[in-house]
């Protein structure tokens, strides 16, 4: 009997890990995980936990800045990471074996950022840098303004693109859009052209429980899956007579459970059949606990009623607003909270 990630892999959904932590790399990938992602939160929590002192006080005593160590550390795990998925890079030919390197979350903090045509060329700048030399490693850049106006030049230039922080259809068309424009400019033609676009899950229906109270019970809770199916629908219609070597994807982001009465596979199951989903490693451990077989649910959606309930109560615009304002300032956070602790790392190194 296969396990239930296994299960879950054979609907067809790439199982991808929400971490870039080398021992949980090294474990998923034994359960079945072909790719991985990052963000400044998880390079903050694994830096905080002491592990990769010695590396840090190393590039603190060749004289290093903050900010340059903070990268170094960051470039040095997803790094990692790639060596560990990059056979299945090649087995599939660049299909999937994707590790994820987010650029800086501090050219949209709202307190210092620089003005949007300064972030747009930034962007473009620092996908070019970290993507050169890479086979398998994907430039996460945000469907912020400035974000969403350095995808065409970017995509043009070669770097394969994970666009995060998506919320609404909005977003990811002119997400999708942008991306497409820049891959008909490639020198290289489409070979090896891959996109995927991270739409967020939970996050919808934190807002909505918070939000939109008066939802039913049918519909509260839904509005993550019912939202993020119907984007995967049209990213399947989108590409489908583009007759590209690679598959240009979904990923379900945010699929950690945020309410203990809900089970741990709530969007698991909900998403299986297709794409890309990024769990947590508790999401996966939980997962593989559990006595589950997974089946084809991502083309199911709820019964009209509800669509109809969910359609009329949810202000989609305030939601993308909302989140994206909380998701800029969740990673914004984390990044200044690294570079607090490579400081303080350094006053430490000094007293010696």
């Amino acid at each position: 009997m296969a396990s239930p990630l296994r299960s879950l892999i054979a609907t067809g959904t790439k199982l991808w890990l929400d971490s870039i932590d080398p021992e949980l790399v090294k474990s998923n990938r034994a359960l079945g995980a072909t790719g991985a992602t990052s963000n400044p939160i998880i390079v903050a929590d694994l830096l905080k936990t002491g592990r990769f002192d010695s590396a840090i006080e190393a590039s603190l005593a060749e004289g290093h800045s903050d900010e340059t160590i903070a990268w170094e550390m960051t470039d040095r795990l997803v790094r990692q990471a790639q060596d560990v998925f990059l056979p299945v890079w090649k087995e599939t030919s660049g299909n999937d074996g994707y590790v994820s390197f987010e650029l800086d979350p501090l050219l949209e903090d709202p307190a210092a950022g620089p003005p949007h045509a300064e972030r747009v060329a930034r962007y473009v700048e620092l996908g070019k840098q970290w993507a050169a030399g890479h086979q398998n490693r994907m430039i996460k850049v945000p469907a912020t303004p400035a974000g969403l106006d350095a995808l065409e030049a970017l995509a043009a230039a070669g770097a394969t693109l994970n666009v995060t922080l998506i919320f609404s259809a909005r977003q990811y068309q002119a997400a999708r859009d942008a991306v497409w424009r820049g891959a008909q400019r490639r020198s290289a033609g489409m070979a090896g052209f891959k996109s995927v676009y991270s739409i967020f899950v939970s996050r919808l229906d934190v807002y909505t429980d918070q939000a939109v109270p008066q939802l039913s019970p049918a519909a509260q809770g839904q509005v993550g899956i019912v939202n993020a199916k119907r984007i995967w629908k049209e990213n399947q219609t989108f590409w489908a007579d583009k007759k590209l070597p690679l598959q240009q994807e979904m990923i379900f982001a945010s699929t950690g459970t945020k309410k203990k009465e809900d089970p741990a596979w709530k969007y698991v199951a909900a998403f299986a059949g297709s794409d890309i989903e990024t769990n947590p490693p508790s999401t996966n451990d939980a997962v593989e606990k559990s006595d589950r077989t997974f089946t084809r649910e991502v083309d199911q959606l709820p019964p009209a009623a509800v669509l109809e309930e969910i359609d009329r109560l949810v202000d989609i615009q305030k939601l993308e607003e909302t989140l994206m304002r909380e998701g800029i300032q969740k990673f914004a956070d984390p990044q200044k909270a690294l570079l607090k602790l490579i400081a303080e790392k350094r006053g430490a190194l000094a007293a010696k």
